[in-house]
């Protein structure tokens, strides 16, 4: 699966360090996600856990490339979010 990330202007870093978030840590939780659901305006949201033990929401929509995502952000769950997604998943 090929990734592009969303760049900052002024940097031109990817928008995810700016949440402390890693390339390889999103292709981690893009690779096996708990969590693939339908977001806004046609986005989808991944929810997964790194091997690091990091629980991060990414936000992506598929890219016009045949297996390719491009990825908007990601950023840690925490409290009442993490709390939910935990939840969810002693459900399952």
């Amino acid at each position: 699966m090929r990734l592009r990330f969303y760049r900052e202007s002024r940097t031109g870093l990817p928008h995810v360090h700016g949440h402390n978030v890693s390339e390889s840590e999103v292709e981690e939780v893009l690779t096996s996600p708990d969590e693939d659901r339908l977001g806004e305006e046609g986005a989808r949201i991944a929810i997964g856990q790194t091997a690091a033990g990091r629980c991060l929401r990414v936000v992506y929509v598929p890219d016009p490339e045949p297996d390719s995502l491009f990825v908007i952000t990601a950023y840690t769950l925490e409290r009442k979010a993490l709390q939910a997604f935990k939840r969810r998943r002693r459900k399952k």
